[in-house]
């Protein structure tokens, strides 16, 4: 599952936790409102039962004590006691249009309704009097209804029903939008994503989100007509360069060998030519490490000889006068054995020779190099180390992470480029590899490369 599947998944389970929790909370709100109803009812303030309790027969009287006319004078309500006959035995501020007497049907209504408008709450005592508590009107809503039992199963399941099918509407067109929005911002989120990686894509501009689109598009070509017109400067530039550098060292050569020149003459002339060697060789590597990141170049796979590719590396730069302060050692894991693996020999070669060169160009003191190469599990191994002057921790980490490798300063102030370790990590990378790099015991640089038996063709550098 990539980010933007992932994305919106996490969208759909919030969501859903979200109704969830939706109906725990009115759930929970629907009891405290039931117990705070039932909790803040009048029985609380009056109770029927215990008022009853406080209207006693003395010297065959009916009388209430103070209690039970003070709890009638906070509500605001009277009272009367009935007996067997339904005749008012006993009153207390009842008002004048009740009548006196009520028959067992009156009783039997008022119960379950209303007194004339008077809201009333009964109770029936252990003697077989019958205690009527009145109130104001508008005080009390009364309410009586009944069912038959099989209407009640019906309402209930009917009750049920309705709230799970509004419960899976809810979740269906939940579901349902966050399909249409993931269908819509799909390949916006994954254009975004290429256009991240430099590998920028035509989006359809229609539909809801066709302005987003379209703003991407239009980002797009600009990102690509910025960087055709930058590698296409770099080329012009490379080209132009070529020609005269060509003559400068030609000439530079012809100075450096003429020995009818002083030897001072001929020392310049010297330093005059490596440096245009120097010059050369990073216009090459400005303009290969151009074309592989534009796709500009495409990558020739065919079967080679890894062995043989680093042998030859390593002849070519003793046999161009390497100077005597450095020695270089080759080694094989594995020696007379030939290992192949699907790759670009001359890329390969050139990422070989950009590392040994790395170690000799940082070490003017001089060093020893050593290139190591063999097989393991399938793979393609190649150690290049030296034991030089080494690099910086915090470059390493760098290097390690990938991070853009910037010109930098040594402690003689002097530019260091990083095209040619930008190079090598592009030619790993399109061969399917990986690069390591850690400091070498005691001092100096370690390189270690991994790559694959077959390596597939990257898509950082088909042609276009």
């Amino acid at each position: 599952m990539n980010t933007v599947q992932w994305f919106f998944r996490r969208y759909i389970i919030s969501t859903v936790g979200i109704v969830i929790l939706f109906l725990a909370v009115n759930l929970a709100l629907f009891f405290v409102i039931i117990i705070t109803g039932s909790m803040s009812g009048t029985d609380i303030s009056l109770s029927i039962r215990d008022f009853s309790d406080h209207v006693v027969l003395q010297n065959k009287k009916w009388v209430a004590d103070n209690t039970a006319l003070s709890m009638l004078q906070e509500q605001s309500a009277w009272a009367m006691l009935l007996n067997e006959e339904g005749d008012v035995v006993w009153e207390h501020d009842l008002p004048e249009n009740l009548p006196l007497s009520y028959t067992s049907a009156e009783v039997a209504s008022f119960s379950r309704w209303y007194l004339e408008d008077y809201p009333v709450k009964i109770w029936s005592r252990a003697d077989g009097l019958l205690m009527v508590v009145g109130y104001r009107p508008g005080t009390l809503v009364k309410y009586y209804f009944s069912l038959e039992w099989p209407y009640m199963g019906v309402m209930f399941g009917g009750t049920a029903a309705v709230f799970i099918i509004n419960l899976l509407l809810i979740v269906f067109l939940i579901l349902r939008n966050t399909r249409k929005v993931e269908k819509a911002m799909t390949p916006i989120l994954q254009g975004i994503q290429d256009l991240s990686h430099g590998r920028p894509k035509r989006l359809d501009e229609h539909g809801e989100l066709a302005e987003i689109n379209a703003g991407l598009n239009r980002a797009a070509d600009y990102m690509r007509k910025k960087d055709n017109t930058r590698a296409e400067w770099i080329r012009g530039v490379s080209h132009d360069i070529r020609t005269p550098l060509s003559m400068v060292l030609g000439y530079a050569s012809e100075l450096e060998d003429n020995r009818y020149l002083p030897p001072d003459a001929r020392n310049q002339a010297g330093i005059i030519r490596r440096e245009s060697e120097k010059m050369k060789r990073l216009i090459d590597d400005l303009n290969l490490t151009t074309k592989l990141e534009y796709a500009l170049q495409p990558v020739h796979f065919k079967d080679v000889d890894w062995v043989e590719i680093s042998r030859q590396t390593v002849s070519g730069l003793l046999n161009s006068g390497l100077d005597s302060r450095y020695r270089i050692v080759f080694a094989e894991m594995q020696p007379g054995r030939s290992i192949h693996l699907s790759g670009d020999d001359g890329l390969l070669r050139r990422m070989l020779d950009n590392l040994i060169l790395n170690s000799i160009t940082h070490n003017p003191q001089g060093c020893r190099i050593t290139l190591h190469v063999g097989a393991e599990n399938g793979r393609c191994l190649c150690t290049i180390s030296d034991d030089g002057a080494g690099i910086a921790p915090e470059r390493l980490k760098a290097l390690n992470r990938g991070d853009g490798i910037a010109s930098t300063q040594n402690g003689d102030g002097k530019s260091e480029h990083g095209l040619g370790l930008k190079l090598v990590i592009q030619i790993v990378k399109a061969h399917g590899g990986t690069i390591s790099f850690s400091g070498n015991s005691p001092h100096g640089l370690e390189v270690e490369i991994s790559l694959p038996a077959q390596a597939a063709i990257s898509q950082f550098c088909k042609a276009p």
